[in-house]
């Protein structure tokens, strides 16, 4: 949803962006040759596995035995998940396209005590990477010993703090820091690259930015050499890039990041459009993001730009709740954020994060807060992140918008990896410019891809009626033929000379997603639509028989196929002589978020196709589907199964959909209803404080609690029976709310009109669940989202508990 605002620069902004737009044809020059990517600079660890396969990198990007490779890599922290949910929640990460999962070694997870190190159950960080490993996912461990993480202390024990000078080469420091790494590099042994195991990457700090005698880049030097002699060689080490990164160059290679609005700024109301959503073509640093030191001078990765490939590490898949700041994102928010980081040049597309969770509890509660000394205030037990995949495991509808991206770039990214970044002739002035086309090119050779990209958070942006004109060595590529209508919101990929094993598809309004190899029975290279953008696509006339039911036409020695309807049916086949035949699947933009891409079938699994409404992923060929709500379970999968699978009920056959194999089941429908009752009502909330580092809105102090309502809540005695788990989501208007478990602190939420949600497999004493909730003042200086905010109606404060939603959730396994 869009949203109008009332600032005198949103007004401006919104008044440009609704104005006459004609046709406009973008041209990009992207003839000239790029040169060879140079190596030698970077100083790796072993690249070599004992495996055999060798991990290389450029100042241009990874390679995996020599050749081109562009990872996904998704941030999930063991700490903040429970250990005996974590083989599925990595693979239904590897489900979603992702290839690589980042965690924190969140320091005061493990050594609370001076000396008394845990790493046993939800701590157990070697076992976390031996599931990575048995997943097939690598691994980048980020060690500190500064995480920040919206963690106490930046994840620092607190005895650290209080004893002694940190983020630096102080030489008492540097002693605990030692023996932390060489605790790590106890949980890291035999899980190393060069070990076969998954870790191929090190981050050392983080967002460090820190200059003077025994910091900066010698700090950053110094914390190397410790892991290096803690055992933890691995062929990447890396810093995070942003807010005046200070690093020594050639030793690490820099990670970089973007959210889509800053939860840490001190404004109450919307932010002017983020560059987050523009095309970068000088630079690879974003504006602010979060660092708690500040820099005034130019980071290392400004001068390294051609030195280092350009790797991200935190690109928002979600944005946390901080008190003063609670911006809500919907989908488009953050896979529009694809394009344009792609055709700005990242290689590497890495997301913070991707998996929510909850903190630990120690002798104190571990969150971020000014009562602490933090720049923000967070919720002590959420780190629900509005995540992809929830703190309970549970699908939110961006990861469907991510997840065609995510094929596209296992499939396609070792050649979109070797190409550079082309300017159009024609781009914005900036992040504020919402009437000139966002648009970028990445090239190599005669073979380019265009990026477009017309969403902006929170900003309406005209329709654009555009055709593109991209010069490549072997000749301009322009299309399509007629220009095509560009609404506000729409952004995709789309590719030039595109080789379709072996006929070159000149290009397509549509965007690739997955090339499948189905055997005798062809090649096929799946799309999707981009909206409701017309469908055409140009295959060069090289005498191949073309089939299709769609409109074809031969211009300019291309065979023209338009009039494409997406969805479930081949738009079209190949035929050439002697060769597989090569079929082309175009689905439609909601098709593509039902696709899941994983190794199902006999013997441990075929790489398919299935499209399903259910949260899906795969585990050793067989199926996993999560239904939360409905008892009604489809899947359609392609190729087609050899014989009818099995599965945890009864499953039955539905016939075909197109070429798609369609299989249904239905599990007992359960009713669940949670229920509460009043324990105390509220009383007048203290006003809201400001002040901090951030001169904002301060949380209310732990007393304030005292004037908080409460309601015991009361759950069905069966409510895990014959279901996977039960979702309680708590509707409530107030400030902030807290759950209670028994007298334990089991979650908590700021509230901004997003769904709160808890799994109750997580809860120990269901029967003893109590809620207690702040007021929400009038006057609190805090940013809610229009679509949140409650109309006061004259009163001062609100709180109240709207409803309990107690919904189940139902899961099948199918087996070949």
């Amino acid at each position: 949803m869009k949203h109008h605002h009332t600032s005198a620069l949103a007004l401006a902004l919104a008044c440009a962006a609704f104005g006459s737009h004609a046709q406009q044809t973008i041209t990009v020059d992207a003839a000239a040759p790029a040169g060879d990517p140079a190596t030698g600079y970077l100083k790796l660890g072993t690249a070599k596995s004992s495996t055999g396969q060798i991990l290389g990198v450029n100042n241009r990007y990874l390679t995996l035995d020599g050749k081109p490779w562009m990872p996904v890599m998704g941030e999930f922290h063991y700490t903040r998940s429970p250990a005996d949910t974590w083989e599925a929640e990595l693979a239904k990460m590897k489900a979603a396209g992702i290839t690589a999962v980042a965690s924190y070694v969140i320091w005061n997870h493990h050594e609370a005590q001076n000396g008394v190190f845990d790493w046993k159950g939800n701590r157990d960080l070697k076992r976390f990477l031996q599931l990575c490993r048995k997943v097939g996912l690598k691994a980048v461990v980020r060690i500190g010993p500064w995480a920040h993480a919206e963690v106490r202390y930046g994840g620092i024990p607190d005895w650290v703090v209080n004893g002694m000078r940190t983020r630096g080469n102080d030489p008492q420091y540097l002693r605990y820091v030692t023996r932390l790494y060489r605790q790590i590099g106890l949980q890291l042994k035999g899980e190393l690259w060069k070990d076969g195991g998954p870790v191929i990457g090190i981050q050392l700090e983080n967002e460090y930015n820190l200059v003077g005698p025994g910091q900066g880049a010698e700090h950053i030097s110094m914390l190397k050499k410790l892991a290096i002699d803690a055992g933890m060689d691995a062929p990447l080490y890396t810093v995070t890039g942003w807010d005046g990164a200070q690093y020594p160059s050639g030793e690490v290679t820099p990670v970089f990041g973007g959210y889509p609005d800053e939860p840490w700024a001190a404004s109450s109301t919307e932010l002017p459009p983020k560059e987050t959503y523009a095309f970068r073509f000088d630079s690879r640093v974003s504006g602010d993001l979060g660092a708690q030191t500040k820099s005034h001078g130019r980071g290392t990765a400004e001068s390294d730009i051609d030195r280092t490939p350009f790797l991200g590490a935190e690109y928002g898949a979600g944005l946390p709740f901080m008190y003063r700041r609670r911006p809500v994102v919907s989908p488009d928010d953050i896979a529009s954020m694809l394009p344009v980081q792609l055709g700005s040049g990242v290689n590497l597309m890495g997301y913070y994060m991707f998996h929510g969770g909850r903190n630990p509890q120690g002798g104190t509660t571990l969150e971020e807060s000014t009562l602490s000394g933090g720049y923000n205030d967070t919720p002590a037990i959420s780190y629900d992140f509005q995540a992809p995949l929830g703190p309970d495991g549970q699908q939110r509808a961006v990861l469907t918008y991510l997840r065609p991206f995510h094929h596209f770039i296992n499939d396609f990214g070792s050649r979109l990896a070797p190409m550079t970044v082309r300017k159009p002739d024609t781009t914005p002035s900036g992040p504020t410019d919402l009437k000139t086309p966002r648009v970028a090119v990445r090239s190599a050779g005669d073979s380019a891809f265009v990026f477009v990209n017309n969403h902006v958070r929170q900003y309406a942006l005209p329709t654009q009626s555009l055709r593109f004109n991209v010069k490549l060595a072997g000749g301009a590529v322009a299309f399509p033929r007629r220009a095509v209508d560009v609404p506000n919101g729409a952004y995709f990929i789309w590719p030039v000379n595109f080789d379709l094993d072996g006929t070159r598809l000149r290009y397509a309004t549509a965007q690739p997603v997955a090339r499948l190899d189905g055997g005798a029975d062809g090649i096929t290279y799946v799309f999707a639509a981009s909206g409701r953008i017309p469908v055409e696509l140009a295959l060069e006339d090289t005498g191949a028989a073309i089939e299709t039911r769609a409109h074809k036409s031969i211009e300019g020695g291309a065979t023209i196929v338009d009039g494409i309807e997406p969805g479930t049916l081949r738009a079209l086949t190949i035929r050439r002589a002697g060769g597989r035949p090569v079929h082309v699947l175009v689905l439609d933009a909601e098709q593509a978020r039902q696709l899941a891409i994983g190794d199902f079938g006999e013997k441990g699994g075929q790489r398919r196709l299935v499209l399903t409404n259910q949260q899906a992923w795969f585990d050793g060929g067989k199926l996993q589907l999560r239904s939360v709500g409905a008892n009604n379970l489809r899947f359609a999968v392609y190729p087609a199964l050899k014989q009818t699978p099995k599965a945890t009920t009864v499953l039955r056959a539905a016939g075909n959909d197109g070429i798609f194999q369609a299989f249904e089941a239905t599990l007992p429908a359960k009713h669940l209803q949670a229920g509460f009752t009043p324990l105390r009502e509220a009383t007048d909330a203290p006003p809201i404080q400001k002040g901090g580092f951030a001169k904002a809105a301060l949380q209310p102090i732990p007393e304030a609690w005292r004037t908080a309502a409460a309601w015991k809540i009361t759950l069905p005695a069966d409510a895990l029976k014959d279901v996977d788990d039960a979702l309680l989501r708590i509707d409530f208007t107030g400030d902030m709310a807290r759950l209670f478990d028994g007298t334990r602190l089991a979650d908590d939420w700021y509230y901004s009109g997003y769904g709160w949600e808890v799994g109750l497999k997580g809860l120990a004493q269901r029967n003893e669940l109590s809620l207690a909730v702040l007021p929400l003042r009038a006057d609190a200086p805090v940013y809610l989202p229009k679509e949140g905010r409650p109309a006061f109606s004259g009163k001062q404060q609100l709180v109240h508990l709207n409803k309990l939603y107690l919904t189940p959730v139902y899961k099948i396994t199918v087996s070949p």
